[in-house]
């Protein structure tokens, strides 16, 4: 009861001093459930690009990793971004330098870069396009065929997205996200093997993607049972299909908003120790002290942020 009412006290007080500062909560769909219950938009990295950028507010409170904050701070220079734990960054957005970047740009000199969402803004301003899970084939399609394509940094990413669009003169570079990577295809196989009347839900991300396609176009793994989805398409499909049980082979951060959304159907999680620690680092204390005190503000040099800006700008446009 003690926890509580102390939760229940730091809840009242965010809410108190977002409705003094114009503020709002934009919170990621791998963040701690409580952060995910009091967040005015909850969301996948595209959504939370695109609220950013149609935002009132003064203060922009971002629920999520370094990354993200970045992108917000990019889409609004004149507003206040605030990170609550600077220590929330990614793995995925550290397998890449821009200096690795542009040493790959010189050898492939007419090639157009795709960069994934998950990368620093130095890495975004040497892109030509960012672009999320749930966008990155639309974006790929909307470049010329006889254009090369360096896509990064997240293989499994690019690998599904090659395999979507067919295209063969696109490289990929060879990052990867720690937890999404974890999930195996073993892993899934046996799931499912005791949950055969259950869609699998599998993010492109995962370890499991490239191998789940394959499998599913050999019919060993169920045709109208297996989607390949973003977080957000993920819920979204959670929400209207009339399954009762899922897979889902993703950081588990989302079977909350799942099972929050649709409390008759029963969520799975292929991988139950696929947890992002960065993604959880953010607290209900951290958001209120983060609210009181400015921390952590976060600002792009506006050289980067002008050049980062074109990249981020067809993002949000496409898909």
């Amino acid at each position: 009861m003690i926890i509580t009412d102390k939760k229940n006290s730091i809840v009242e007080e965010i809410i108190e001093l977002k409705k003094k500062r114009n503020a709002i909560l934009l919170a990621h769909n791998y963040q701690i459930p409580e952060i995910q219950d009091i967040a005015d938009v909850l969301g996948d990295s595209l959504a939370l690009a695109r609220a950013a950028l149609n935002t009132e507010a003064d203060v922009i409170v971002f629920c999520g990793v370094h990354f993200m904050a970045e992108t917000a701070a990019i889409l609004n220079p004149e507003k206040t971004i605030l990170l609550p734990d600077l220590e929330a960054g990614c793995s995925l957005a550290d397998s890449i330098t821009v200096d690795q970047l542009r040493k790959w740009k010189r050898e492939h000199p007419e090639a157009v870069v795709v960069s994934y969402v998950n990368t620093s803004a130095e890495v975004k301003a040497e892109s030509d396009y960012c672009c999320t899970s749930s966008n990155a084939v639309a974006i790929v399609n909307s470049i010329p065929e006889k254009k090369e394509v360096l896509f990064l940094p997240d293989l499994f990413l690019g690998e599904f997205v090659k395999k979507e669009t067919g295209r063969e003169n696109m490289y990929i570079w060879q990052g990867e996200c720690h937890v999404h990577a974890g999930i195996r295809p073993g892993q899934v196989a046996e799931v499912f093997t005791n949950h055969n009347d259950a869609d699998l839900l599998i993010h492109p991300e995962c370890g499991c993607s490239t191998s789940s396609m394959y499998l599913k176009a050999e019919g060993i793994l169920p045709q109208e049972k297996t989607h390949i989805l973003s977080t957000g398409q993920m819920l979204d499909y959670s929400n209207k299909s009339n399954a009762e049980q899922f897979i889902v082979a993703t950081e588990v951060g989302i079977i909350h908003q799942m099972e929050k959304q649709n409390p008759n159907k029963q969520f799975i999680a292929a991988n139950p120790e696929a947890v992002c620690p960065f993604m959880k680092m953010i607290t209900l204390e951290k958001v209120l002290m983060s609210l009181k005190n400015n921390t952590h503000i976060i600002t792009v040099p506006k050289k980067i942020a002008r050049k980062a800006k074109h990249a981020i700008d067809r993002m949000v446009s496409i898909g």
